[in-house]
């Protein structure tokens, strides 16, 4: 089906709701569609191929301060689709006689007309395999490649109309050393590069000739650390639910000492959500239109992210987010070290190509724990001596965002999120590699 397709068909459904809701009535439409492409690899082959296209409607009725919603699925048939939306009205209507009013119901009750359709330029599922099949000669890569435009729509019985188009793929894999060992490298566009994929898979081959040799085991203390970007997001992803103002307000955020003043980051690490530039529409869900917001400006705390309740509660105003206040569209701004001269940089220490399993040691700190893992080396002089025994950590992100943090790469990665449970995912965070000092490996 083409965009105009998909478009067409959000478009009558939100027409029909308009005409067939009473005055007593309010409702909002979330419509969520995609039509994508999944192809899996094993050997540097292809096992599966397969092209998913779905819709998925998210209906809410709203009536004398009692409200009720539906999730369901549709067909693409306008007339089958209406067919299940009018069936949807009249379920949620009999609900709403049965719920009692809600005494903090607030709703958005914006009207805003937004529509974008970013561009995009993907390979054929053709061109694709041949693509990795050929990078592949000789390599055991395991991987899936998930890729095709994601439609989202918003309507209102307020007036609010939103219309999105985003495509963009993403190729996640590993290269596996015959002695088990793997390197995991993730691509993610909007426009294909057939060269950058090349030099993804040329840096895994030269990463797996280090694989191949004996495995330096470290003993527990404070190690000079370069975070490839997959790593640096794996430790910035640790903050997402921290900027949240509801977090912040009743003290669970783990950016709380940076709201009291009592803790900051490096004055070079700034960070902002980039609604006008990520993936994901202008609106959301809740019918609020999504604002560009500096979340943290040369270390310090710039803002927050507030919903509609949280403004309601805390006396703040709304920047557009949903209820789950976590940011979708992280920028991370560059620094000036060339990702060429990141092993000269760091001298003699430890390349962290991924990190897993992270996870909260003290919240009030910021302090995380977790795993080195996939690709992670020991550097002696610049150059690449062994892979590293698996480390535990456990360090504050005040450190090492903060006091600890050297530099950050001219360079910035694209990073779109693989998840596709239920539907793929269109969160993105740009951002650099990270040069620290003194990382506290435990165990």
């Amino acid at each position: 089906m083409s965009h105009d397709h998909y478009r067409a068909s959000f478009n009558q459904l939100a027409a029909w709701l308009r005409t067939h809701t009473t005055e007593a009535e309010q409702f909002s439409l979330w419509y969520n569609a995609e039509d994508s492409q999944f192809i899996r690899f094993n050997h540097g082959r292809v096992r599966q191929a397969s092209e998913v296209r779905q819709i998925e409607v998210t209906l809410r009725l709203i009536s004398h301060e009692r409200h009720a919603s539906e999730v369901f699925a549709l067909a693409g048939d306008i007339e089958l689709d209406i067919a299940r939306l009018s069936k949807a009205l009249t379920q949620l209507r009999e609900l709403l006689l049965q719920l009692p009013a809600d005494p903090y119901l607030q709703l958005e009750r914006q009207a805003f007309t937004s529509e974008r359709e970013g561009e995009g330029q993907l390979p054929s599922a053709a061109e694709l395999i041949e693509q990795v099949v050929s990078l592949s000669d000789g390599l055991d890569m395991v991987g899936i490649y998930g890729g095709g435009p994601m439609y989202r729509g918003f309507a209102s019985s307020w007036g609010a109309h939103g219309w999105h188009v985003a495509t963009s793929a993403s190729l996640d894999f590993s290269l596996f050393h015959a002695n088990g060992e793997a390197v995991k490298i993730t691509c993610g566009a909007s426009h294909w590069d057939r060269e950058a994929l090349a030099a993804e898979f040329a840096q895994g081959r030269e990463q797996l000739v280090h694989l191949g040799k004996p495995r330096k085991q470290l003993s527990p203390g404070q190690y000079r650390a370069y975070f490839a970007p997959a790593a640096f997001n794996s430790l910035v992803s640790m903050l997402r639910g921290g900027f949240s103002a509801r977090a912040l307000g009743n003290r669970s955020s783990a950016l709380q000492a940076l709201q009291l003043g009592t803790a900051a980051f490096s004055p070079a690490f700034t960070l902002s959500e980039s609604a006008s530039t990520g993936l994901e529409p202008l609106f959301n869900s809740e019918g609020s239109l999504r604002q560009d917001q500096a979340l943290i400006r040369a270390g310090a705390l710039a803002g927050k992210l507030v919903s509609a309740r949280s403004a309601r509660e805390y006396g703040l105003e709304a920047n557009g987010v949903d209820s789950s206040e976590s940011p979708s569209s992280l920028v991370i701004e560059a620094g000036d070290l060339p990702t060429a001269d990141v092993l000269r940089a760091l001298g003699t220490g430890l390349y962290i190509g991924n990190l897993w399993y992270l996870n909260y040691s003290d919240v009030g700190l910021a302090r995380v724990t977790g795993l080195t893992r996939f690709a992670s080396f020991w550097v002696e002089d610049g150059k690449i001596v062994a892979p590293i025994e698996t480390m535990r950590f456990d360090d504050s992100l005040y450190a090492v965002l903060g006091q600890n943090l050297l530099a950050l790469t001219q360079e910035q990665t694209l990073r779109i999120s693989t998840r596709s449970y239920h539907h793929r995912d269109a969160q993105t965070v740009l951002l650099p590699g990270a040069l620290v000092k003194d990382f506290t490996l435990t165990l």
